[in-house]
């Protein structure tokens, strides 16, 4: 492991964790219940999709050193035609749609700072943050159903 797949690592499980923590009412007694099938199915994916993508990263940066970073794998990722759309497809839905999506529909939902989906996503995979805030919209949905309605003021919107 390197210094900054180590960085990179710490900083995804700590935005990680802050989405956990801030959301913690979801999770605690009296809160959504038990994991859904659907949102069981959310984790998986996004687990699984963390795994493969670093499994990726992993090789990428072993193998390029101190030339792998974030401008050089965005040029890598523009090698050919069909790279070419997968990969501006990839930027517009990371940069620009998920957190737009994300943070209006979390503030919508009432789900607690909704853009730490976003700095997940920078520091895990795109495919893991997705994941995790529908798990989270989908304990969110429950937990709706069980508590009164808070005022949107009653909490900061991050």
């Amino acid at each position: 492991m390197t210094t900054s797949l180590l960085f990179y690592g710490a900083l995804g499980v700590i935005s990680t964790a802050v989405a956990f923590y801030v959301n913690r009412r979801l999770f605690g007694s009296g809160g959504a219940g038990r994991v859904s099938v659907l949102e069981g199915l959310y984790y998986v994916f996004g687990v699984v999709s963390l795994g493969l993508g670093w499994y990726f990263n992993v090789r990428y940066v072993h193998q390029y050193g101190h030339e792998a970073t974030y401008v050089g794998y965005t040029k890598a990722l523009f090698s050919n035609w069909a790279s070419d759309s997968a990969a501006q497809d990839y930027i517009m839905v990371n940069v620009v749609l998920f957190p737009l999506w994300s943070i209006t529909d979390g503030r919508r939902r009432g789900v607690r700072i909704p853009w730490i989906f976003f700095v997940v996503s920078l520091f895990t995979s795109l495919a893991f943050a997705v994941a995790f805030y529908l798990a989270f919209v989908e304990r969110q949905i429950r937990y709706s159903r069980v508590e009164p309605a808070e005022s949107s003021t009653s909490y900061p919107q991050l």
